[in-house]
């Protein structure tokens, strides 16, 4: 499989196979770094990190990544660069390709990063946008082909608001991989149905099936997954946690969700969570909303059945693989 060259935007650009071989490339890698064997085959190479919107993980993995592979890296916070004010992306697209061997880009519309990698001429990876989220799917496939020992028939839900990146990814994720996914959420937080169309498309050449669905009850029953994310992101107003935990809470995962799902599913969140009050924004909301949890309660998050934590460490392998292949790394 030679992915030497290729941007990675969207699991919608890459083939079934192609994914697979990512995840798999991860789940070498992964276990060279348990037995301490050195990967740092990428020696001399750079790699620039723009990061619009800021992130423990994604950073994090992207670092350790890169170094492990014997590579610098440059982080750029959304003050460390003129991009979109003194210099348009194509521009700075031009100028870190002639630097770097590699570019990552976390931050907002879809576009802003298909621009970049129209631009650039080498490698770019999508850290995040408002719309995809590919780097996590790779991180949560490989979870569960740790933990059931395949991909294609798993049954998954995805419980709360739908219409963004995590939950557009997913569909993607599940039509590509021959999945089942239920999205259980109001209506009114479905996804684009131009999205749905083509993933159901995908789906039907692939034995996946993409479920929208209001019934939390029905939504819930006899899954392998049950997956989540925070209803409201940083910086939205009042009047959105308001709307949001009316709206969401019939779709809260809780232990009778999981006992619905079954005694031997998984719970995943790409996190943060709002799982209790430790957080500063936490307490803050919980004592203005009267709430101690949002879209997960503390009992399942930190149960058995929750795997975040190895899902987390996996953005790192699978990020690793994703810059090893498209970098043209030899092992």
């Amino acid at each position: 499989m030679n992915l030497k060259g290729r941007d990675f935007l969207k699991l919608l650009d890459y083939t079934p196979e192609e994914i697979e071989y990512l995840v798999d490339l991860a789940a070498r890698l992964k276990e060279k770094k348990k037995k301490g064997e050195l990967v740092d085959v990428l020696k001399g190479k750079n790699v620039a990190l723009i990061f619009e919107k800021t992130s423990t993980r994604t950073r994090c993995s992207f670092e350790v990544a890169a170094h492990d592979l014997g590579m610098g890296t440059t982080y750029l916070d959304p003050s460390g660069s003129q991009m979109g004010k003194k210099e348009s992306m194509a521009d700075t697209a031009r100028v870190l390709g002639s630097m770097f061997e590699g570019i990552e880009y976390r931050g907002f519309e879809q576009e802003k990063v298909e621009e970049l990698a129209s631009y650039a001429d080498v490698p770019v990876w999508n850290g995040l946008t408002n719309e995809f989220h590919p780097t996590q799917m790779l991180a949560d496939l490989l979870t569960i082909k740790e933990h059931f020992g395949y991909i294609k028939g798993i049954r998954m839900v995805y419980m709360g608001d739908a219409r963004y990146n995590t939950a557009n990814s997913l569909m993607v994720m599940a039509a590509k991989m021959g999945m089942h996914l239920t999205l259980c959420s109001n209506k009114n937080y479905f996804p684009d149905p131009e999205l749905v169309k083509t993933c159901r498309e995908i789906a039907s050449t692939t034995g996946a099936s993409i479920t929208l669905t209001e019934d939390a009850i029905e939504g819930t029953k006899d899954k392998d997954v049950v997956y989540t994310d925070i209803w409201v992101s940083m910086g939205e107003p009042d009047s959105a946690w308001v709307e949001r935990i009316t709206d969401m809470t019939p779709y809260k995962v809780t232990k009778d969700v999981m006992q619905r799902a079954g005694k031997d599913a998984i719970f995943m969140h790409c996190l943060p969570s709002y799982h209790d009050l430790k957080t500063e924004i936490g307490r803050e909301k919980g004592e203005q909303f009267g709430f101690e949890d949002l879209e997960v309660t503390d009992e399942v998050f930190e149960s058995e059945n929750s795997v975040v934590f190895k899902e987390a460490e996996n953005r790192m392998h699978t990020i690793k693989a994703v810059m090893a292949a498209t970098l043209g790394a030899e092992f």
